[in-house]
Parts: C-alpha cells; structure tokens; sequence
C-alpha cells in the first residue's frame, strides 16, 4: 500500500509501506493491506511505520527516527488519516 505524510510544509514521505501504525483520538491503531476505508482524526503522539524501502529526502530525513531496518517512527502534534483504495494519506501538524 501506499502512505504519504504531508506536513504544511512538505511532504515528508511517499512510498510503499507495509503497515501504520497511528496515535487515534480513542487509542493507536494499525493499518494493514486491503484496510477497510477509513477518516480518523489524530493526537499527539508516534506514527510507526514499517516499510522494507524507506527511502527519505535529506530535508526531512532528521524528523524521522529508526528502530530497524525497515521500522521507522515520525513524532506528530495532531492530524488527520484517510485510507482508501490501499493509498493512506496523514496530514500531519
């Protein structure tokens, strides 16, 4: 599937990913292939992404943190997830 994180600004990332993982409103949650669609609201909090290329610009590559290989988190104050069609776009503040 594919995430993008646009900040305002700029985009931060776009590419394949495997899976999401995001700070809801109510609680984190995890998107997967095929996710069902879905808008949500987000808190402060880690977005943890899991993606075997991640591939960042060199502007934006210091706000990302990585764990392994292929996990990588982004620290976010707030912003909105919409999924559909296996594309996930997160505005992110």
């Amino acid at each position: 599937m594919i995430l993008e994180i646009v900040s305002p600004e700029a985009t931060l990332f776009q590419g394949e990913v495997t899976s999401v993982t995001l700070p809801g409103e109510i609680g984190s949650f995890q998107i997967l292939n095929n996710h069902a669609p879905i808008v949500s609201t987000l808190k402060q909090g880690t977005v943890k992404i899991v993606a075997p290329n991640f591939k960042l610009n060199k502007e934006v590559a210091s706000k990302f943190n990585t764990l392994s290989n292929s996990i990588f988190t982004l620290e976010i104050a707030s912003g909105t997830i919409e999924m559909r069609d296996n594309k996930i776009i997160v505005l992110a503040d």
